[in-house]
């Protein structure tokens, strides 16, 4: 079972996320919070693997709830959100958010999500991701010595490449038929390198440098 911790100030949102989260899919809910602040805490009393957040909250929004889930070494979180939230999409990710995805999205998207971030994954979806990386770049340039050029190995590329496309390590693994300690050997020289915090900075990286491109 996948522990999750749901965090919407929305009663019927959280209903439908519990409906979809079900134990029958392999997760099970062992909290909710209807706002930001109280997520901290939550998590601790209920030790959750993965945290699905709002943005948009009254007293805390989820990039700043993030920020402190993450700050200490907490549990990945995904981030829900509407189509026009980039602004606030991109400060997630500056605060360690492992990846977003629509509310309006079909829920075996949802249920791939929470399973690729509990895995280590991150999951960008296609259908904002364009307008986010934007934002993103906007508020953080991105360096020129930071391309993937001489300083990566060619399997490194590889394995940055698929990251990109939101693969987990144990899919990386079966499509370049390497074990999954690899992948994370590989990732962590990745993130040394290129200077990256995490592996939602690595798949951001990855589309700046044109290695992956954004669906249309």
């Amino acid at each position: 079972m996948i522990r999750v911790l749901l965090v919407d100030d929305q009663p019927l949102v959280r209903a439908g996320l519990r409906r979809i989260l079900r134990p029958r899919a392999g997760f099970e809910v062992v909290g909710e919070c209807q706002d930001g602040d109280e997520v901290a805490q939550a998590v601790a009393d209920t030790l959750p693997d993965v945290v699905v957040m709002d943005v948009r909250m009254k007293r805390m929004d989820g990039a700043e709830a993030t920020r402190r889930v993450r700050l200490y070494g907490g549990p990945p979180v995904l981030v829900l959100t509407t189509f026009d939230d980039d602004d606030v999409l991109s400060a997630a990710l500056r605060a360690g958010a492992s990846g977003f995805v629509l509310k309006d999205a079909p829920g075996q998207d949802l249920v791939r999500a929470v399973r690729v971030v509990a895995e280590g994954g991150a999951w960008l979806d296609p259908g904002v991701t364009s307008r986010v990386l934007a934002a993103f770049r906007d508020e953080r340039p991105l360096a020129p010595e930071r391309q993937p050029d001489g300083s990566l190995t060619l399997r490194e590329v590889d394995v940055l490449r698929l990251v990109g496309r939101g693969l987990s390590n144990t899919e990386v693994a079966g499509a370049l038929h390497i074990s999954e300690v690899t992948v994370k050997s590989h990732l962590g020289h990745i993130l040394d390198k290129l200077d990256l915090r995490d592996r939602a900075s690595a798949i951001v990286h990855a589309f700046d440098s044109g290695l992956v491109e954004p669906a249309r």
